[in-house]
């Protein structure tokens, strides 16, 4: 590994879309000030979070018990995390002082070691440390760690930035490879990652060997884990499972890992933190690993959305090509989660297959988690919705056909609130004397330092058409590279500099331009989008015979509203025509596709089985809605998958 070619994400961007606008604004009007009161227990519909409740009673400030999840405290802290990130481009004095008002009671609830933790510290801190594997407790910090550097980075407040450290110190006096220390790892991960990112503010070194620790000593035989549970007489949930230890990542350590398994959202936090500290180190063998789990998703347990984790058991990754759509799990953590592993590989190595899976998660896998209004939620994000069945067959009762008003278990709201209202991040990645386009979402942004600093924008009317234009504004002179992503869906395109055919260099996903550049350049990108049929490999079981319906980085789906009922019963024709049309009345403004299709004629008192075959069809219309806009009508059916004729 070279340093030299490692990249660095843009920090300095402000977002103007005119998709990513709207959802941003929606997040923030929204989906925001919705989590704040359910967080305060303001939603009589709604089981109550207990979360504000529980600091209170660990501040000493009210009288009561703890109640909630063992979690619950990350549920504040993400809030935290996507306010603050709201507040970089929409200032707000009212939720700012909510955060500092939250930030005052977890602070006042801060035990005089560091410790911040409700369940413990209202329970009993003698009981710290006790059932590691499955309480939370490093979660629980890591993710309120993450929210203070938020915090942090936008306000440059950094009283919540202390007490975590102080709480970090706290950590790493429990845990290492030193004599006294216990010898463990998070059950649930995501510290590794979120101590990275405090290393990147402090250049402690304390704090990068803890996340390294961390990360080294995972799945290191004989467990852990096992003799956690025999020590304390703890609940081993998966004893009886095929996983066993892998559902936590445990069951080998992280070099040796050929697969991906386990619980998706662990095991993608897992990954992100192994790129971060492989990024720190130049270790070969830890990249090496984090390639390998990249590979094992993408090419083998990921669906055409992007989604992960297709059992419910265990919200998990099972075997490879195992991706069934009507059966699927497909958390919105892990979509969100996934997004976060990409750019972490792409920030180690700039090629362009990362920024495809980050394009196809942030349009389609992450916010089909949330309605248009942001007011109701997916946990699960199928491909296949039958009502009938989701509501009484047993196997399917996770999946709902309808988003939820909340969740007893809240995780995903808020996970994809930080990842929308923080999305200008992942637009840019630059190393010196090279920018890096990953993402076309219209925005501005600072880029490079010095006499070098160069000021960009960047105009696009993605995803419903593929026209791009580059404003750059610099002054130095200084010859460098622009490289524009390519993405893996685009076979024709055009582009150009200044109005004149542009000379480029095509390498691993990216189009590099390299000229001097002095005062303002226009770089115009335009690609051809269209239409496209996709098929999964053959061993994919529950895709034989189907195909998905895609135009740029935007999967579709046939809904039961414009469609009718049993879209089991669809067929395409081999050569079917596609007639795209932009609706800016229908569903917030989206293309949708219309195109000829058949059906299968139904009678209900045809016999169960039948010795000739069924050929009794009609000729329908379809008409296609982008797969993330979904279940914003009617509740009813709905199919990405059909069957090709």
């Amino acid at each position: 590994m070279n340093q030299k070619q490692f990249s660095e994400a843009v920090s300095s961007v402000t977002v103007r879309d005119t998709f990513w606008d709207p959802v941003m604004e929606v997040t923030r009007t929204q989906m925001i000030p919705y989590q704040w009161k359910a967080l305060n227990d303001e939603l009589p519909d709604i089981e109550p979070s207990h979360c504000i409740r529980n600091f209170k009673v660990a501040a000493g400030l009210i009288e009561a018990e703890f109640d909630g999840r063992v979690f619950q405290d990350s549920d504040v802290a993400k809030w935290i995390e996507a306010a603050s990130y709201s507040l970089k481009w929409h200032p707000d004095e009212t939720l700012e002082k909510e955060i500092d008002d939250t930030v005052e009671l977890i602070i006042q609830s801060q035990q005089p070691d560091g410790y911040i933790g409700t369940y413990y510290s209202i329970n009993g801190l003698e009981k710290r440390w006790t059932n590691i594997m499955r309480h939370h407790e490093l979660y629980c910090a890591g993710h309120m760690l993450e929210a203070a550097v938020a915090y942090y980075h936008v306000t440059g407040k950094d009283k919540l930035l202390q007490a975590m450290i102080r709480f970090v110190d706290y950590i790493d006096s429990v845990f290492g490879p030193e004599e006294g220390k216990i010898h463990a790892y998070p059950g649930h991960e995501v510290i590794e990652m979120a101590l990275m990112r405090l290393y990147e503010i402090t250049k402690e070194e304390k704090h990068f060997r803890l996340a390294r620790y961390f990360i080294d000593e995972r799945g290191k035989q004989p467990c852990y884990f096992e003799n956690e549970i025999e020590t304390y007489h703890n609940e081993y949930p998966w004893k009886d499972s095929f996983f066993q230890f892998h559902y936590y990542q445990a069951g080998a350590p992280v070099r040796e890992m050929k697969e991906a398994v386990g619980h998706a959202v662990r095991a993608v936090y897992l990954y992100s933190g192994m790129a971060d500290v492989a990024r720190e180190t130049l270790d070969d063998s830890l990249y090496e690993a984090c390639q390998a789990m990249w590979d094992s998703i993408v090419e083998r347990r990921m669906y055409i959305t992007g989604s992960i984790g297709a059992s419910a058991y265990g919200e998990a990754f099972t075997i490879d090509y195992d991706l069934p759509g009507d059966l699927v799990y497909g958390e919105t953590c892990a979509s969100v989660g996934m997004v976060f592993f990409a750019h972490r590989m792409l920030k180690l190595s700039q090629r362009g297959e990362y920024a495809d899976i980050m394009e196809r998660l942030l349009y389609n896998g992450t916010i089909s988690g949330m309605a248009l209004d942001g007011k109701s939620f997916f946990y699960v994000n199928p491909l296949e919705v039958y009502p009938k069945k989701n509501e009484e067959v047993q196997a399917f009762r996770h999946v709902k056909v309808e988003r939820q008003k909340w969740f007893a278990c809240a995780c995903c709201p808020p996970n994809l609130a930080r990842l929308v209202e923080s999305v200008g991040s992942y637009i840019y990645t630059q190393r010196e004397k090279q920018l890096f386009i990953n993402l076309f979402i219209g925005s501005e942004a600072e880029v490079f330092y010095g006499e070098n600093a160069a000021h960009i924008t960047l105009e696009t009317g993605y995803p419903w058409n593929g026209k791009v234009k580059l404003i750059m504004e610099c002054e130095s002179g200084q010859e460098w590279d622009v490289a524009l992503h390519l993405p893996d869906w685009c076979r024709e395109f055009e582009l150009y500099v200044d109005g004149e055919s542009a000379h480029y260099m095509q390498s691993e996903g990216y189009l590099y331009l390299r000229q001097c550049w002095r005062g303002r350049h226009e770089i115009s990108f335009n690609m051809k989008m269209e239409v496209r049929e996709v098929c999964s490999n053959p061993k994919v079981r529950d895709n034989i015979g189907k195909v998905a319906v895609m135009r740029g980085p935007v999967v579709y789906c046939l809904e039961e509203e414009d469609n009718g009922a049993d879209l089991h019963c669809v067929e395409i024709p081999s050569h079917a025509q596609f007639e795209e049309t932009y609706r800016p009345d229908l569903l917030g403004g989206v293309v949708t596709i219309k195109s000829i299709g058949r059906k299968v004629m139904l009678e209900e008192a045809s016999p169960l089985y039948l010795e000739d075959g069924w050929e009794r069809y009609e000729e329908k219309d379809l008409l296609w809605i982008p797969y993330y806009s979904w279940a914003n009508r009617k509740a009813g059916e709905m199919v990405v998958w059909v069957r090709k004729r």
